[in-house]
């Protein structure tokens, strides 16, 4: 049975780990993957800086969301799942959660910042390209900017 909940504190550096191998689904080798590691990386301050939900299914964590936000404008931090449990719905549910967030944070719009294999699955979602952003973690590297109005969203 799969359930949303709070994260502990206890589970930063698991979280932080279901994070990596998330992101290592779309073929990325060890040296970008090791770029990426600080900014993939779940700390005590995120908890208390933003809103964090964990995605669990069976008493296991199979996914997790990270949401913050400025003024009128919330940002999908993070959104990931685990490898084996892509396409199952928990990518779904947490982006459910993190839309429900926003709005109650007062946000407008949910912007996000994907992974260019991401991308889809949030325009699926309803969100729309907004530009490029530039990588936190990749010199040179551009990410697609997608934007998801919330004013309409479910």
């Amino acid at each position: 049975m799969f359930h949303l909940r709070e994260p502990r504190a206890s589970e930063l550096t698991a979280l932080s780990d279901l994070c990596m191998r998330s992101k290592a689904v779309w073929g990325y080798d060890d040296a970008f993957m090791q770029a990426c590691r600080a900014e993939l990386t779940l700390t005590q301050e995120d908890m208390s800086a933003s809103r964090l939900q964990v995605g669990e299914a069976d008493d296991v964590i199979v996914g997790v969301a990270q949401v913050s936000a400025a003024g009128d404008v919330a940002y999908l931090e993070k959104l990931f799942v685990e490898p084996d449990r892509l396409r199952s719905g928990a990518g779904r549910a947490l982006f459910a959660w993190a839309v429900r967030t926003a709005k109650d944070m007062g946000a407008d719009r949910l912007a996000i910042e994907a992974d260019p294999g991401a991308a889809a699955f949030y325009r699926r979602m309803g969100a729309r390209d907004d530009g490029v952003a530039p990588s936190a973690s990749i010199p040179g590297r551009s990410l697609p900017r997608l934007v998801l109005d919330l004013t309409n969203a479910v």
